[in-house]
């Protein structure tokens, strides 16, 4: 089953642009070093719960958009290789992050269900 990392974070609304540079960036960063998948989405629909809400685990303030993204890998060791040719590589050392990356929340998911396993 693959692994899957994801990531929720805050980017603001005057730097989408800068962020999705970067994501290019990084996309081809991590599929060049092995990954099978990288997804960025920025929220449509997402609001700020009473209790919890994505908005609410990254402290996004008003002028800031939730990014939901994902990077999937055939399994735990092929991410923890393409993870650290992906952290040696120059071009996303030398990146300016257009996010307070404190805020980030990720981490390292065993796949569970997919359709493509149940359906067919």
């Amino acid at each position: 089953m693959p692994y899957i990392d994801g990531f929720v974070l805050a980017v603001p609304k005057d730097k989408i642009d800068a962020y999705r540079a970067l994501a290019r960036t990084a996309c081809a960063v991590w599929l060049e070093h092995g990954a099978l998948d990288y997804v960025e989405c920025i929220g449509d629909d997402v609001p700020y719960g009473q209790l919890t809400s994505f908005p609410r685990a990254v402290m996004a303030t008003e002028d800031e958009v939730v990014v939901f993204s994902w990077i999937v890998y055939r399994d735990r060791e092929a991410r923890d290789a393409v993870n650290a040719k992906v952290m040696a590589d120059p071009r996303l050392k030398a990146a300016d992050m257009p996010f307070d990356g404190k805020r980030m929340i990720y981490g390292g998911f065993t796949t569970l269900l997919r359709a493509s396993d149940v359906v067919g």
